[in-house]
């Protein structure tokens, strides 16, 4: 089986999971799995997960592939996004995003749904571009980005316009942005400061009442999509 993650257990609590298919870290219906599995794993032995892609990419969404073939196919890859997404918003530990590169949907859908996304400088472009692929974007997906994007941000979905790192900070999708070489000392200094200051039962409490409202916004949105029943 081909093995586009990599996870990695830190002597300090932290997990580290690599995203490199060795492409543009498609998310096609297995790899959106694999993530999902590769959190499990880590949330077993880790207190702070770090996610991260290659260089000069985080992902370029969702495959392209599938998404112009078979209907069956597409609904359970993107249903297989809907999933990851849920386990973003309710996983027991904090999970940071490195932002390496560029981020289309559904690599935008993880970092915005992750505790803290970092993204590198560059020439970089993220956002939510399905108007200009000739899709529509799904209700779960936007009801994710009415969390956490700006109103004006929101409201630029429909253009399927694309920021740039510092344009994206401010729109909401990253809550800083740092030179590439700087990257992922940033996230891992940040890591290893929420592995000695936070509790674990404290975190996990308030992450469910933080979530709360979007989970079930999401979740009315999967249904409409008919992604669950």
């Amino acid at each position: 089986m081909t093995t586009r993650t990599t996870l990695e257990i830190l002597e300090d609590g932290i997990a580290s999971i690599i995203l490199d298919d060795g492409k543009v870290n498609a998310m096609s219906t297995e790899m959106l799995a694999e993530i999902g599995a590769q959190l499990d794993k880590a949330s077993e032995a880790a207190e702070i997960i770090v996610l991260s892609g290659r260089e000069g990419i985080f992902s370029a969404g969702f495959d392209l592939a599938v998404l112009g073939g078979d209907q069956k196919e597409k609904q359970e890859m993107v249903a297989a996004g809907f999933r990851l997404v849920e386990k973003f918003l309710t996983h027991p530990q904090p999970i940071i995003v490195a932002c390496t590169g560029h981020a289309y949907p559904m690599g935008a859908f993880l970092m915005l749904s992750s505790d803290i996304r970092i993204g590198a400088l560059g020439n970089w472009r993220m956002g939510l571009n399905e108007v200009a692929i000739k899709l529509t974007v799904p209700h779960f997906a936007l009801e994710l980005a009415r969390h956490r994007l700006t109103p004006p941000a929101f409201a630029q979905i429909t253009t399927a316009t694309m920021f740039g790192p510092e344009a994206a900070c401010r729109a909401g999708y990253l809550d800083e942005v740092v030179s590439t070489e700087k990257l992922l000392p940033c996230v891992f200094e940040r890591a290893a400061n929420l592995v000695k200051t936070l509790d674990r039962d404290s975190y996990i409490g308030t992450k469910a009442r933080l979530s709360a409202k979007v989970l079930s916004a999401i979740r009315a949105g999967a249904q409409k999509d008919g992604l669950i029943d």
